[in-house]
């Protein structure tokens, strides 16, 4: 086989290293390409060094089969990311089937028991840890399944494509496909949906964030009335909008259809001293909208809630992932699966989004199916490993059936 590597940035480098180094042998034939030579220059001649010597030793153990033959994996590292994709036909860009993944986590958070969040451990057959269900254990499951498809000869255009900001907006993602503007797979399997292993996911949400930012004028805070707080009116901003959103919780309001537009106030900062009034202050909102809302009506709720000295922005959207349940390839992932796993799976819709959506508005047929476990962005974490074999059972018997 043949390993194809463009190493562009000292980030995506550093990334590189930090999450394979020393994971696999040594074997294979590997070419590295300077992929964009304005990056390399910025990070210096020991970067890139350092990004060959690690690049070279990547995947060895997967990609030297010993089989031959005519594949070839080419190893995209975007500024942020590592974007893996196997070639098994005479086209340089595979138009038939990707998997997803990405290896970065989010923040460890503090209470956990079981384990230390970066010290995994194995009990009653669950993996603890950060990132054992958002979700490394299914990257692993992903580099499975490519193994499977080189040892085995599959007649597949086959991808792997492994993201290291997904948590953060997913930047290298979109700059992976802004530079393969002709890009597009038939199929994408994503399992960053973690959670249960009986629901294949049949919808995802619209994350929209906005960011707002009210001006006031500065004053002494024993007199108020000489200033204009910007805190105050960002609080008057938020309950107009909370009269077009309603607030949801744990102990409060809990719709029954929980398929609606929700918005939650993820940060705000204000003021600097506490007898001083503000005059200025920002707060980040965090949407999910429907597939029938639309961002248009969106600008148009926003803006009419903001009150005099407050403004707001856009600061990222996207797309719903919406799936035809009724879908052929689902279905016959969906009988795969449940031959597996002895029982009947059901569709289910969530709030979260993924980096398959990049895929989505291209036309793929995105199924959206992971493995058990809890504490996804919390503490705790874990898959169950069972779960996670049988996703790669499922996965493997599916590109089975594809690549006859």
């Amino acid at each position: 086989q043949k390993l194809n590597l463009y190493l562009p940035g000292q980030r995506a480098q550093s990334l590189f290293q930090a999450n394979f180094r020393g994971a696999l042998g040594n074997a294979g034939q590997h070419h590295v390409h300077n992929a964009d030579a304005a990056h390399h220059q910025r990070d210096g001649g020991n970067a890139r060094q350092q990004g060959r010597h690690h690049g070279q030793h990547f995947l060895h153990g997967v990609l030297d089969t010993g089989q031959g033959g005519n594949g070839k994996a080419i190893l995209l590292i975007a500024e942020h990311g590592v974007h893996l994709r196997l070639v098994r036909a005479a086209a340089e860009i595979p138009e038939h089937l990707d998997i997803l993944a990405h290896l970065d986590v989010v923040p460890a958070g503090e209470g956990w028991t079981v384990t230390e969040p970066f010290e995994p451990v194995i009990k009653d057959g669950k993996l603890y840890g950060r990132g054992s269900l958002d979700m490394k254990s299914f990257a692993a499951v992903a580099l499975n399944s490519l193994e499977y498809v080189l040892k085995n000869k599959l007649n597949l255009k086959f991808g792997v494509i492994l993201s290291t900001d997904e948590e953060k907006g997913s930047a290298s993602t979109h700059a992976f496909m802004e530079a393969h503007p002709n890009l597009k797979a038939k199929i994408v399997l994503d399992n960053d949906v973690g959670g249960d292993i009986t629901k294949i996911v049949s919808k995802c949400k619209n994350p929209v964030f906005v960011k707002l930012t009210a001006r006031g004028k500065e004053a002494h805070g024993s007199t108020p009335w000489e200033g204009i707080d910007a805190n105050e009116l960002l609080m008057q901003t938020w309950c107009n909008i909370r009269k077009i959103y309603p607030y949801y919780s744990l102990n409060g309001v809990n719709p029954e259809d929980k398929w609606v537009d929700t918005v939650h106030f993820a940060k705000i900062c204000g003021g600097d001293v506490a007898n001083v009034i503000s005059n200025e202050s920002e707060a980040l909102l965090d949407f999910r909208l429907t597939e029938t809302s639309s961002v248009e009506n969106l600008h148009k709720n926003l803006a009419q809630c903001m009150v005099d000295g407050v403004e707001y922005k856009i600061v990222s959207e996207s797309t719903p992932v919406v799936m035809d349940e009724s879908n052929p390839y689902i279905l016959d992932y969906k009988k795969f699966a449940e031959n597996i796993l002895g029982r009947p799976l059901e569709f289910e819709h969530i709030g979260g989004a993924t980096d398959s959506r990049a895929f989505a508005v291209r036309g793929s047929i995105v199924i959206m199916h992971s493995g058990t476990g809890e504490g996804m962005h919390t503490q705790g974490e874990y898959a169950e490993i069972e779960s996670i074999k049988q996703i790669a059972d499922i996965q493997i018997k599916f590109l089975e059936k594809l690549g006859k």
